[in-house]
């Protein structure tokens, strides 16, 4: 369902807006609410941060020699 909205905006802004509307050959209203869209959007997605921070923290062996057992499996794979 549609519902109108009353926006105040400076009347430069306006003639602009219309002017790139035309352009790409939508409605101003069209403009409007794709935009409105992308920030309701954006506010429902949750950041890459807390997503990260969402994240299980492995538990790492601290005697393992990570560069060591790269080489070591580079050198089986490729035979260097």
């Amino acid at each position: 369902m549609k519902t109108r909205v009353n926006l105040t905006i400076e009347h430069e802004v306006l003639i602009k807006a219309k002017k790139y509307a035309s352009q790409i050959e939508e409605s101003l209203s069209e403009l409007v609410e794709d935009y409105l869209k992308k920030l309701a959007n954006k506010a429902d997605s949750e950041s890459l941060i807390d997503y990260i921070d969402k994240l299980e923290v492995p538990e790492i062996d601290a005697e393992i020699d990570f560069k060591k057992a790269y080489y070591e499996n580079k050198s089986e794979k490729y035979g260097f």
